[in-house]
């Protein structure tokens, strides 16, 4: 039996995991080992108590191609089955990924090397923070080739940019460069390429320079925000306030 292949690499360096989708000869487009090694790399990096921020980026020219459109002809791999088989195969594979990225408290940042298409673009508005290269392109082209967004992009894009902007580019397919993106609010920041990591990594260590608790909760608190009412909302806070307030950061951070 042969070992899957590593699609996926995870560096650790102080409070920074940087986790690499390394499939460049397949412009990082997902394979089941892809889901599967991706979902741990995030689990791994979550469970690590050194760890306070995490990176994701690509390795070659694109961030992520999104699905292998070459298993997609044949019919092979995560995209086998007849529609019962397929549909669980999308739940237990590709749509692994937002849940082990739903479940961390930790902020995730993108930094989006190369091209970020359909899954791409997906995986990218699941994290919590955008930072592109400057020749990066973006797009939602699931239409383009007859499927509808199998991992919940349209949920990811809507939350990142708006439902009107959103449902533009999903039903249009078009693909926008980094410039448009960052018009969009689709990402935060444009930076020259060979200032991609070094300038994500360096947003990435100033978020992990504060209280940790504060951070995570402050994350979840705001995600949270986006699906409950006010009363549901300031219940929340109150009850992550009474925890970070009582604890050896807030003591230290004030000088106690």
């Amino acid at each position: 039996m042969h070992a899957a292949p590593r699609h996926v690499r995870l560096d650790l360096d102080g409070p920074l995991a940087t986790i690499t989708l390394d499939r460049p000869e397949a412009r990082n487009a997902y394979s089941e080992a892809m889901c599967e090694q991706l979902v741990a790399a995030l689990q791994t990096a979550e469970a690590d108590p050194a760890v306070r921020c995490v990176v994701l980026t690509g390795s070659g020219t694109a961030f992520h191609a999104g699905g292998d459109i070459k298993a997609m002809r044949e019919r092979s791999g995560m995209f086998a089955g007849d529609p019962a088989e397929l549909r669980g195969r999308y739940q237990r594979g590709i749509q692994a990924v937002p849940r082990a990225i739903e479940a961390m408290q930790k902020p995730l940042l993108a930094a989006v090397n190369g091209a970020a298409i359909g899954a791409g673009l997906d995986l990218a508005c699941m994290c919590d923070l955008r930072v592109a290269a400057a020749g990066a392109t973006f797009g939602s082209t699931f239409v383009r080739i007859g499927l509808v967004p199998g991992d919940g992009g349209a949920f990811f894009l809507a939350r990142t940019i708006g439902f009107p902007r959103a449902l533009e580019l999903m039903l249009t397919g078009r693909i926008v460069d980094a410039d448009t993106a960052l018009r969009l609010g689709l990402v935060h920041e444009v930076v020259a390429a060979e200032q991609l990591l070094p300038r994500t990594h360096e947003l990435a260590r100033s978020i992990a320079a504060h209280p940790p608790l504060a951070v995570q909760l402050t994350k979840r608190a705001a995600y949270a925000a986006l699906q409950q009412d006010m009363t549901a909302a300031l219940e929340l806070a109150a009850t992550y306030q009474g925890i970070v307030q009582n604890s050896a950061d807030h003591r230290q951070a004030l000088g106690g």
